[in-house]
């Protein structure tokens, strides 16, 4: 009767066993605003793998449209070459471009990919694809690299403001 009295002690949620604690810092948190409790860490890694995993495309697609145009994106309304970049967006198709995306980024975000907290890790959308690669490492992996994607993305941006040229221009090519 006694050891049925007992009961088991919650287990205490410790933000540096979460996933994303890696090599070379480990948990850093130098300013000490990482969350204390775990529902709100929860939203705050949801939106930092939704922030990279948007970074890590926005990176790709500046290097890739320096080489390859959709049809119709290649000169604007007035028959001149339409820029790359930024530069683009204020230039039609651009512009209509821009605004499609927008558009279905904002309905999906809103409507369709919800995250479910209590029963979910953040982030955690499955194995869509069936490659049972939803391990730890693969989970790391895809926070370091959306981690680097969003300075990546930054950095082209910020380059691009300074300097008027795309991503794979600022390499010199």
């Amino acid at each position: 009767a006694a050891a049925a009295a007992v009961r088991e002690a919650p287990k205490r949620w410790l933000a540096f066993e979460e996933v994303g604690v890696t090599e070379p810092l480990l948990f850093w948190d130098p300013l000490g605003i990482c969350p204390k409790e775990e529902k709100v860490f929860s939203e705050f890694r949801a939106c930092e793998l939704k922030h990279g995993r948007v970074a890590m495309m926005a990176t790709l697609g500046a290097v890739v449209q320096h080489f390859i145009r959709f049809p119709g994106f290649d000169r604007d309304n007035f028959g001149e070459p339409l820029p790359a970049g930024l530069a683009a967006i204020p230039n039609t198709p651009a512009s209509f471009g821009f605004t499609v995306l927008l558009s279905i980024a904002a309905f999906l975000e809103l409507f369709l990919w919800s995250e479910d907290f209590p029963n979910k890790e953040a982030g955690n959308f499955g194995d869509p694809l069936g490659l049972n690669q939803y391990t730890r490492d693969m989970r790391d992996r895809e926070l370091n690299n959306g981690r680097f994607a969003m300075f990546a993305a930054a950095g082209i941006l910020a380059g691009e403001l300074a300097t008027g040229k795309d991503a794979v221009q600022q390499l010199g090519f």
